[in-house]
């Protein structure tokens, strides 16, 4: 896996020998949350909400000082992320839009001198990975510990230092979001490897790579690079797969707190189990289309030449389904350039448009708002709906991440978000509505 490209300003893999960063005592680390200075970058400056993260933060503390009677220890810290362009584009070499959002997973984290990971998740207990075995293996698929183990394989197989330590982690990134719990945990397990290990010279996106690598080969899931690789480098991002081992990655300079509208997400409650073909008809769908006309992945093949040859398409047995799915590629391959272009130019209203045709392309191209496996389950589409009725003209709103279940995503006005949130509140549940914004900052030690 080569490295890749992030304005020149990212820093390559460095020094590979264990050099363990200085390290606060409990007390001290304790003193400086109480200060707050670094949280406010992390969450801004709603003083209660800081008042709950130090609240946070002093408990995970006391915890990890508990079940690992540890005396010193380090804070990382992890956000979510917001796909804003680009649905289901990433895994057939498109580009994408995304954003690392203000929820995020904290560990609290400290070497422990032996070849052992121990890990305490709340909500969950304890579980260990012995760096001695890092082969992939099938009993391990969709856990945690396969996560863990195929980071560190694939850091030691680069020429990183690995090495055992001890973890608590809050997960503030709630799990079936659509705001990728899974790829902030990845690449807050990479950080934590970088930083007491490596001298935290791991590339942020090369920290992504290794996730999805993670994800695909011991956790048994097919995933593109997208959602990493907001979590791991952090503000506002737009990504070109063409090259998927050098992903050039572009910082977008657009400050969304100054357009007056809301970014707001909406938990659904839709229920991701049973859904793993669901995602992977998508990429198998577009992928199918691609190699009848002769190519690996939807990027390799020109729109014109695409619609050029659906009858023959039919003609040889693809569905339409796929075909659909293909056309939706294309659209929203060269929307997310137009995205960036109306962001950069500050034109924003043409931005919003922008978002509402890429959900309307995701609802009627590419199918992934409902499963077609029990299509009496509609949430995504009665939030959309609802959405509709109650911005009109006003803001925008689409289905969000892997969609069939989940969130939907919506840009609302400061005068309509009361509104907004009562309406869609009142179907699916007090609490239901994340009200957002933009970290600049990735996956990262916290820095006291």
């Amino acid at each position: 896996m080569d490295l890749c490209h992030l304005d020149d300003s990212f820093e390559s893999p460095g020094a590979r020998n264990i050099n363990i960063y200085s390290t606060m005592r409990i007390a001290d680390l304790k003193k400086a949350v109480e200060n707050a200075t670094a949280l406010r970058g992390l969450y801004g400056n709603n003083e209660a909400i800081l008042a709950e993260q130090k609240k946070r933060y002093n408990s995970l503390i006391d915890s990890f000082q508990k079940t690992f009677s540890a005396e010193t220890a380090e804070v990382f810290s992890s956000p979510g992320r917001t796909e804003i362009g680009g649905n289901h584009t990433d895994h057939n070499f498109g580009r994408v839009l995304a954003g690392a959002v203000n929820l995020d997973n904290v560990a609290v984290a400290q070497t422990n001198g032996t070849d052992k990971v121990r890990i305490l998740s709340s909500g969950y207990p304890q579980f260990e990975v012995d760096l001695s075995n890092l082969k992939p293996d099938k009993a391990e698929f969709y856990t945690s510990v396969a996560l863990v183990r195929g980071i560190a394989a694939r850091l030691k197989e680069l020429g990183y230092a690995i090495g055992g330590f001890d973890a608590v982690i809050d997960s503030g990134v709630p799990k079936g979001s659509g705001l990728s719990s899974s790829a902030s945990f990845e690449v807050l397990i990479g950080a934590i490897f970088s930083h007491l290990f490596n001298n935290g010279k791991l590339d942020a996106v090369l920290n992504a790579q290794i996730g999805q690598y993670s994800e695909n080969v011991f956790f048994g899931k097919p995933c593109g690079l997208m959602d990493q690789t907001a979590c791991s480098v952090g503000g506002l991002i737009t990504i070109d797969f063409a090259d998927p081992k050098n992903p050039i990655v572009k910082k977008v300079n657009f400050d969304f707190t100054k357009t007056g509208c809301a970014l707001v997400i909406t938990d659904t409650g839709g229920n991701h189990a049973d859904l793993n073909d669901e995602y992977a008809s998508l990429p198998a769908d577009m992928k199918g289309v691609a190699a009848k006309l002769g190519k690996t992945v939807l990027r390799e093949v020109a729109p014109e030449a695409l619609v050029k040859a659906i009858p023959e398409l039919r003609k040889a047995g693809v569905s339409d389904r796929a075909i659909l799915r293909a056309l939706h590629f294309e659209g929203d391959n060269a929307r997310v350039a137009e995205q960036v272009a109306d962001l950069e130019k500050g034109d924003f209203k043409a931005f919003l448009k922008k978002v509402v045709a890429s959900g309307r392309s995701s609802f009627m191209y590419n199918r992934n708002v409902y499963p077609a496996s029990a299509p009496q389950e509609q949430g995504l589409s009665l939030a959309l709906a609802l959405s509709d009725m109650v911005l009109g003209e006003e803001g925008a709103y689409r289905v969000h991440g892997g969609g069939f279940a989940g969130t939907i995503q919506a840009f609302v006005p400061e005068n309509l978000v009361d509104k907004y949130v009562s309406t869609i509140e009142g179907v699916f549940g007090k609490g239901k509505c994340w009200k957002l914004f933009i970290r600049p900052q990735g996956s990262i030690k916290v820095e006291f």
